[in-house]
């Protein structure tokens, strides 16, 4: 990845999941309390931050989709990054994405909220998704889900942005427009990309802004 990047000379995202950082770490580490996930993540961080300069591009460190039952794994990260910004003034790793699109609402927004309460305050970027992906990957299986789960309102795309924009700028949406994971027959997916386009407009109108893409 880091030699394609080098080559076009773009900048690139490098991503751990749960289950790539425990294979990170190593066949012979038990994840029980997602010790071998937290373990595996940060040390795939320190080791893209020690190659990364060799081969001169920016590079973005992500985690992905952090799940409610995989929190441990989250704090893990965190922890991390708090020490790590006491050393160096900077998070280990550059963002991490909550993906609590499975439970109620409020409770999502609650716990991103809480969450980016302690990443605000050492520069790490927030992703959060509201409304689900469907497919299945890494071991979270959302190919059963109502389809109209796949489709996020701006209503409530708003009330996320209300909540996250009093604590800090640096959060993004992730909002489902019919998007899945995986491979699927044509005519399975029905994908309405314009509906983000909804979103801006209504967040625009509540809060009064004269940018036409707040979010």
């Amino acid at each position: 990845m880091l030699e394609a990047a080098r080559d076009i000379k773009s900048p690139i995202i490098i991503q751990v999941s749960q289950g790539g950082s425990a294979f990170f770490g190593g066949k012979g580490l038990d994840n029980k309390d997602q010790k071998a996930s937290i373990v595996g993540s940060i040390a795939a961080a320190h080791y893209v931050r020690a190659i990364a300069p060799s081969y001169g591009i920016p590079v973005v460190l992500h985690s992905d989709h952090c799940a409610k039952k995989l929190l441990q794994w989250f704090d893990g990260m965190l922890e991390a990054d708090e020490a790590y910004y006491k050393q160096h003034g900077e998070p280990l790793f550059s963002s991490h994405m909550l993906d609590l699109s499975e439970d109620p609402k409020e409770e999502n927004i609650a716990i991103c909220a809480k969450y980016f309460e302690r990443m605000n305050k050492i520069g790490i970027w927030l992703e959060m998704e509201i409304g689900i992906t469907g497919g299945e990957e890494d071991g979270v299986d959302n190919t059963g889900v109502d389809n109209a789960s796949l489709y996020t309102q701006s209503s409530d795309i708003y009330e996320v942005y209300d909540a996250l924009s009093k604590i800090g700028p640096n959060f993004s949406i992730a909002a489902a427009f019919g998007n899945v994971h995986g491979v699927y027959k044509p005519g399975n997916v029905k994908l309405q990309p314009e509906i983000l386009g909804l979103h801006q407009s209504y967040v625009k109108q509540q809060i009064g802004s004269k940018d036409e893409k707040p979010l």
